[in-house]
């Protein structure tokens, strides 16, 4: 996967930023990894606790699993995915610094199981031919509508394995998002002002 050129999906363009920030691998093989990241507006990457909580309920589930995430930011899921195990994934984003960032991580591993595509993740999920994915992580830039757009797409499109599990991260509270009536939730937990949850679909 990670041979491949692949085009933009969208010609957008990010907004100019400064400055790094940081990321800690908590588990798998990279387990203690640092590694940095473009500062930029919208840009939040999940905080150590709240993914450690996320991967003891994904326990079991991650080992081989096809993870996607439309949105991946700074990478922090999406490494500690593919540090665990995960079989081959895809990451978009429009931030073309963070991808640069995201891609030399992957380089710098020597793991080739991580796709990563510059361009709109709901573009993209509208586009382009489905492949059935294990794990969607789906934590975009909060007050764009973004999230009940993506998932809309990922189910009506076909994106999601028949058992997929769905993990959202949101300004308000699971049961006032309106996901997916077969989507059934699995665990919810807050950490300030951030709603996060794990959702099991069904076919």
């Amino acid at each position: 996967m990670r041979g491949k050129t692949v085009k933009p999906i969208s010609q957008a363009r990010p907004k100019p930023h400064g400055g790094e920030g940081s990321l800690r691998i908590i588990g798998g093989e990279w387990r203690s990894r640092r590694f940095a990241f473009p500062s930029a507006p919208g840009l939040r990457p999940t905080p150590d606790r709240v993914r450690e909580t996320l991967f003891n309920w994904l326990q079991g589930q991650i080992e081989a699993a096809r993870v996607i995430d439309p949105f991946v930011g700074s990478g922090a899921l999406f490494l500690e995915a593919l540090s665990r195990g995960a079989g081959e994934s895809l990451a978009l984003d429009l931030n073309s610094e963070a991808l640069s960032s995201l891609r030399h991580h992957l380089d710098a591993l020597n793991c080739a199981r991580g796709e990563v595509v510059l361009g709109d993740a709901i573009r993209y999920l509208d586009k382009q031919p489905a492949h059935p994915f294990d794990i969607a992580f789906l934590d975009p830039p909060f007050h764009q509508n973004l999230l009940l757009q993506a998932c809309e797409r990922l189910e009506r499109n076909n994106w999601l394995a028949a058992r997929a599990w769905v993990y959202t991260e949101s300004e308000a509270s699971p049961s006032a998002l309106g996901l997916p009536s077969n989507w059934r939730l699995h665990r919810e937990k807050q950490a300030g002002q951030v709603h996060y949850a794990l959702w099991e679909r069904t076919a």
